[in-house]
């Protein structure tokens, strides 16, 4: 399975803010981000004016790492979301945010997304009682996740979730921290996916034109 193995901090400073790509490094003072607020590279203070193009392309490359995703995946959720009947933008949010691997990061069991697809892949995650180990396997509405029984004493799933305690969790995911356990209760609601903030449809302009 391909994916990024490069610094991530220069991918939210090229994007110009935070990405939480490193879980809760980024909520300290040792987030590149709040040390160095300007794009990597030589010319990186310098100032630039993108073209619309070039705005489209940012919010495409901004999306599409917050999710930890590779182009060609990326791409394959808006052909999907353009055969759905709704606004393709929010559909095309909806599909990725059912991703398992995004769906144990809003539970709390990891504090990445990068951790969240390692949960999966290793065989840590059931989702209504069978091993699942597909970190884009799509989670439906009533879905039962939960740590299975043998991982539970891992470290840094129960950090992430006493972590995960002091953030506000969206409204379709109910958590029962004790059982290691986490219902996805219904489709993700847009006007709650502002953190980081996205514009999707800039999105949407950048693979219709």
């Amino acid at each position: 399975m391909a994916r990024y193995l490069g610094a991530v901090c220069k991918l939210c400073r090229r994007e110009g803010g935070k990405l939480y790509l490193k879980g809760e490094r980024c909520f300290t003072e040792k987030c590149a981000v709040s040390r160095r607020p300007y794009p990597p590279g030589q010319h990186g203070q310098a100032r630039i004016k993108l073209s619309e193009y070039g705005l489209r392309l940012r919010e495409k490359q901004k999306m599409r790492r917050i999710y930890g995703l590779l182009e060609m995946q990326f791409a394959g959720y808006y052909v999907q979301a353009t055969h759905l009947k709704g606004r393709t933008g929010e559909e095309m949010l909806g599909l990725i945010e059912r991703r398992l691997d995004n769906v144990v990061v809003r539970i709390g069991f990891a504090s990445s997304r990068a951790q969240g697809r390692q949960l999966v892949r290793h065989n840590h995650v059931l989702v209504n009682g069978k091993r699942v180990n597909i970190p884009s396997y799509r989670v439906k509405p009533n879905d039962k996740i939960e740590i299975g029984e043998a991982s539970r004493k891992i470290g840094y799933i129960s950090a992430a979730l006493a972590a995960a305690e002091n953030r506000q969790r969206p409204s379709w995911i109910e958590v029962d921290k004790g059982n290691f356990a986490g219902t996805f209760k219904s489709m993700p609601v847009r006007d709650e996916l502002n953190e980081p903030a996205v514009r999707e449809q800039y999105v949407v302009e950048y693979y219709s034109r």
